[in-house]
């Protein structure tokens, strides 16, 4: 998957529209009659997220006579979470430096705080 099918999956997904398609194609292919049922608009508008769904290769349509089921594409997500997943290990590895830093910087100032009362002159 190229990085333009990267962002024609994340562009796709910003409608929520879309997202609810995918939502609802997760649970088992559909017709397009039974992905327009709970939305308020015409079938050409719901053929025309569809197109971008394809576009994006999220869904897929096979050729022929109507009713043709929707089906969801998952390998699209495969791909989708080895970018994430990638972003995701670096962030935890910054974030883990920064705890052992903060650790030590908490250390030493328990180390500071300890050798002030030992001092023993009474200051």
């Amino acid at each position: 998957m190229t990085a333009d099918t990267l962002s024609r999956v994340f562009s796709a997904l910003a409608d929520p529209t879309r997202r609810s398609i995918v939502a609802r194609l997760a649970d088992g292919d559909a017709t397009v009659n039974q992905l327009a049922e709970p939305y308020r608009m015409t079938l050409q508008a719901v053929y025309k997220h569809l197109r971008v769904l394809e576009d994006a290769e999220l869904v897929s349509r096979p050729r022929g006579p109507q009713p043709r089921p929707v089906h969801l594409e998952t390998k699209v997500f495969d791909v989708m979470d080895a970018w994430i997943e990638r972003y995701r290990r670096r962030a935890e590895q910054r974030y883990r430096r920064l705890d052992a830093v903060l650790a030590a910087m908490s250390e030493s100032d328990r180390d500071g705080a300890e050798h002030d009362e030992d001092h023993g002159d009474g200051h």
